[in-house]
């Protein structure tokens, strides 16, 4: 039996609980009969009912103390025109629960289902099984052979609630909702990019283990984690708040105290005890972006704390704990790191299991345009001011932004300084001409030079980024495009191995060349699907 606070979620049944004179005390009445049962310890109960029915309200309620003296009951009037309507009765739940003060780590919750209308009762199941209503269900009934018994019985139940799917169908917009949520409300149009969200929606909702964000620079790591926080946060599924990392900015004992704390005197300088960010996590989420910048200590500690939920911080002698839900980030290769003796194989297996890949602005060009309203409409936000830009400088701008000059070496962070750069010079909030000439022409200076040091139409700039392009030896550039170009030349994995390795492929007893092609483009955090674009 948990020792946490119980508290009681329900309706006032206008008619069952109804009752004034001396005589409600020999029938059973379902609210009242909540606090009846020795086994059923109860110390708050959050009491819905109709403004019209306040004076039955304020009756259960002094009876509910009457029959137990600790209990306290908290009058919530919700007015209804009309109590059988799905939509005005979901909303005004929904509304209710969105708003009230959650504590599941520290109060139990249990939704009481016997009273209100029918159309009630299916929406209080349906807020508790999507996790609005952090609680079990709890179902009170008369005494099959004395329905004058005050006292009932009751049952706490977990139901499947999969058994109701026609009518949760009708309510298939909170996915939709949680989805654009999840998209900042940007309508995206790449199919791939859309299925991507979803599954990452369904496992921000169903999962508490690690998650893996992998994409190039400015690809929207960073605001994915803090959107899929404030979603489950929304639901009550973390209470604890999120804390954010970029691991490439530590080293040595820096990294140890940031991650994990330390005490006074760990080291120069450690004049007061700090409690680290896994312990500022706790009931929360941290998200380490660049995680594959970690040295091996700290991937070690990072790892036992995952499966234990505990650590020692640096220089103590007694561990701490935390509860807390990780997220990485990063736009290395971490097979190729584990591999090379840079990762840890347990670590990267651990936080292996729902791993999602997030491409570039540039391998998503029919999304530039929704993601160019997007930005807009912040930056006029952010100025107090509308800022417009007219059809015919819509088309010119998003010509050159999905034309092969437009490199997006940075990604969404560039098209996010080239619309802060246009909103702040516009006059009035109108973007003119001269302005956007200016900003393209100096967004071509800027890709100019990267675009030189190689080819024209260099496609790993378009994969991999500025950055990940300079991270490669000059020997993989080389050879990587190569095997970029022959893929998209090719009509399938197959074809594309066969043609590259047409004379080694001679020597071997065991051909495979999908499979060694896809090792390959492995190794650089690629696949068949990314370079095809």
């Amino acid at each position: 039996m948990s020792s946490k606070p119980r508290v009681i979620l329900g309706i006032l049944g206008s008619t069952l609980d109804s009752g004034f004179r001396q005589e409600r005390w020999a029938k059973w009445r379902p609210t009242v009969s909540l606090a009846q049962h020795d086994d059923l310890p109860v110390d708050r109960v959050e009491l819905l009912h109709q403004p019209a029915h306040v004076d039955t309200a304020r009756c259960v309620a002094a009876d509910l103390a009457r029959v137990r003296k600790d209990i306290r009951v908290n009058l919530i009037p919700q007015p209804l025109e009309n109590p059988w309507d799905f939509e005005e009765v979901y909303a005004s739940l929904y509304e209710w629960a969105r708003s009230y003060p959650f504590r599941p780590d520290a109060e139990e919750y249990l939704v009481h289902i016997t009273t209100g209308t029918h159309v009630q009762q299916i929406c209080l199941f349906l807020l508790t099984e999507s996790r609005h209503l952090p609680a079990r269900l709890i179902q009170t009934s008369p005494k099959a052979s004395r329905r004058d018994d005050p006292k009932g019985s009751f049952s706490i139940i977990d139901l499947d609630l999969s058994k109701y799917d026609r009518i949760a169908a009708r309510f298939s917009r909170e996915t939709l909702d949680a989805v654009s949520f999840l998209k900042s409300g940007i309508e995206t149009r790449n199919a791939k990019f859309n299925q991507l969200i979803d599954s990452i929606e369904q496992v921000a909702i169903h999962s508490t283990e690690p998650m893996l964000l992998l994409g190039p620079t400015g690809s929207g790591k960073s605001r994915l984690a803090r959107r899929i926080y404030e979603l489950k946060k929304s639901r009550h599924q973390l209470t604890g708040p999120m804390v954010d990392l970029n691991c490439a900015t530590l080293r040595g004992d820096a990294a140890m105290s940031a991650l994990f704390g330390h005490v006074k005197g760990a080291f120069t300088g450690a004049a007061k005890d700090r409690p680290g960010l896994l312990r500022s996590a706790d009931g929360g989420l941290l998200f380490l972006d660049e995680i594959g910048e970690l040295g091996p200590d700290e991937q070690a500690m990072l790892l036992r704390a995952l499966e234990e939920k505990r650590f020692l911080p640096l220089g103590g002698d007694r561990e701490v704990g935390s509860d807390f839900q990780l997220i990485a980030g990063t736009n290395r290769d971490l097979r190729a790191d584990v591999a090379a003796g840079r990762f840890r194989e347990d670590l990267l297996a651990r936080i292996h299991l729902w791993t999602f890949r997030l491409p570039g602005l540039a391998a998503r060009p029919e999304d530039i345009e929704p993601n160019l309203d997007f930005e807009l409409e912040e930056a006029g936000r952010r100025r107090n001011l509308r800022v417009t830009l007219s059809r015919e400088l819509r088309e010119r701008f998003l010509k050159f932004a999905r034309s092969p000059e437009a490199r997006w070496t940075a990604n969404f962070r560039d098209l996010n300084a080239c619309v802060t750069r246009l909103a702040t010079l516009a006059p009035g909030g109108r973007i003119t001409a001269v302005l956007l000439d200016a900003e393209l022409e100096r967004l071509r200076s800027e890709w100019g030079p990267v675009a030189r040091a190689g080819d024209a139409s260099d496609p790993l700039l378009a994969l991999l980024g500025i950055e990940g392009v300079s991270n490669l030896d000059r020997f993989d550039r080389v050879q990587l495009r190569e095997v970029v170009v022959a893929c998209r030349k090719s009509r399938s994995l197959s074809e594309a191995g066969r043609a590259l390795f047409s004379v080694s492929r001679e020597k071997r007893k065991a051909v495979n060349d999908a499979d060694r092609l896809r090792k390959y483009l492995a190794r650089f955090g690629l696949d068949w699907d990314s370079v095809r674009v």
